[in-house]
């Protein structure tokens, strides 16, 4: 079963969304929206050179746009300082 989930998957991909994870639960908010871009930089180039299959494309597109959704807000700009 487990070996099923693992050729599901793309390598490439799940690093990046590790290293997005990773970065949100430490609250390195502006690595966290990088990594991000450069998620969706490799799935639109998977995408577009036919490497991902169906189920892989609206896995990582369902991901894409979660992480969209929770980091809307995740930048330090938005942050209000403690000392002021």
């Amino acid at each position: 079963m487990l070996d099923f989930l693992k050729s599901s998957r793309n390598k490439q991909l799940d690093a990046v969304v590790q290293k997005i994870r990773m970065n949100m639960e430490n609250n390195y908010k502006d690595a966290a929206q990088m990594n991000l871009k450069e998620f969706e930089d490799l799935l639109k180039g998977l995408e577009e050179s036919d490497r991902l299959n169906a189920k892989q494309k609206a896995y990582y597109s369902s991901e894409l746009h979660s992480f969209k959704e929770r980091m809307k807000n995740f930048t330090h700009k938005d942050q209000k300082p403690t000392w002021v």
